[in-house]
């Protein structure tokens, strides 16, 4: 089939565009924002997912107001223009490639609805690329940008409609694309028996935004504490990129928990001077409830036919939904100083199963 974007010379592939250089099922081009308000009492997570080999595209609108994530999600039959980003209500419309981007879900039906104008205050900037092999073949393989804004619009969840003021509301977004496990589960064949050889997964990443710098700070681990991804940047807003070596970390949970409540992290400039970051959490939206990240009813890329449309409703103090928060990734407002000087923006970490260095030794090992 051909595309209208086949007229100009963009080509990356001895293929039409509208088709994507490989045939794995598990290709997605996705992107995901976040919004609040700096209390962590309204925190806005929001994205739209398209999967070219599954013929299927989707989004959410997650919306936390104080102990209540209300999210709508959709999803439908992928169309054969993928720069028309709109699935059933949902909508985003690129005003200005890497600057600014309107969001807009008219799903108020569905328990949520918003009307956000995203406006970058630093260059978006490339991430290192994010591998993970499961011993056979690479289960991810992508590559991302991020970049720290402002928001400007209204947010309507839970019988309230909320101003969003860009004296206030900032966030972070990235855009990422590549291989990573969507829809169906893949059957597991041989890759079973390692028996969960990994032994756990643990995620940091922490974009942050400052007066005059934003930074991109991302680590994962294996169970015995093996680095496998390393990133951490400054970015200036004039575009100059500062590395600032390997981050070490300190993460204090909450008793009892894997609850991350504050975090130290220490990182050099490139000529060797420290730079200590402090991070203190506020209001969190575990991924897995609700938005589709490793949902127990809902997968990203996942075909539910067409035209669907879902509202989940999760009280955070559930028991019951308490019990399932540690087996998922967690977005956490930031409130953080970098020597001395406050900013805000995300603190996104998941620290499942066995992870030597903080001393959790099993899947139900708890800080003590």
């Amino acid at each position: 089939m051909l595309h209208p974007l086949d007229e100009f010379p963009v080509h990356q592939t001895p293929l039409s565009m509208s088709q994507v250089g490989t045939s794995d099922k598990n290709f997605y081009d996705r992107c995901y924002f976040n919004a609040h308000d700096r209390t962590g009492e309204v925190f806005v997570i929001t994205g739209l997912g398209t999967y070219a080999n599954l013929g299927v595209v989707d989004a959410y609108a997650t919306v936390k107001i104080g102990d209540t994530v209300h999210t709508a999600r959709f999803s439908d039959a992928l169309g054969t223009d993928r720069m028309h980003q709109q699935v059933g209500p949902y909508r985003i419309e690129v005003l200005e490639p890497l600057q600014r981007v309107r969001v807009v879900c008219d799903g108020d039906e569905h328990g949520v609805g918003l009307d956000l104008i995203w406006e970058g205050s630093f260059p978006a900037v490339e991430e290192e690329p994010h591998v993970i092999n499961n011993g056979l073949r690479n289960i991810l393989q992508s590559s991302r940008f991020a970049q720290m804004g402002t928001w400007s619009g209204e947010v309507r969840a839970g019988g309230r409609t909320i101003a969003v003021e860009p004296s206030t509301w900032l966030g972070s977004r990235d855009r990422s694309w590549g291989i990573r496990p969507v829809g169906d589960a893949d059957a597991p064949g041989r890759t079973a028996e390692a028996g969960g050889a990994a032994g756990g997964f643990w995620w940091l990443y922490v974009p942050l935004r400052f007066e005059e710098f934003q930074l991109i700070v991302m680590a994962q681990e294996r169970a015995d504490g093996h680095r496998t991804l390393n990133d951490a940047k400054r970015v200036w807003a004039d575009g100059r990129v500062e590395q600032l070596g390997w981050p070490v970390y300190d993460i204090r949970y909450r008793s009892g928990t894997r609850h991350p409540e504050h975090a130290t992290l220490r990182l050099h400039d490139m000529r060797g001077t420290p730079v200590t970051v402090e991070i203190d959490t506020l209001g969190f939206v575990p991924l897995h409830l609700g938005p589709g990240y490793g949902d127990a009813d809902w997968a990203h890329g996942q075909w539910k036919g067409a035209g669907w449309a879902e509202s989940v409703v999760v009280d955070l103090t559930d028991p019951g939904v308490a019990a399932r928060i540690p087996f998922g990734n967690i977005d956490h407002v930031a409130r953080a100083t970098c020597d001395g000087v406050e900013g805000y923006g995300l603190f996104e970490h998941a620290s499942i199963g066995v992870h030597v260095p903080t001393g959790f030794a099993d899947l139900a090992a708890v800080a003590p």
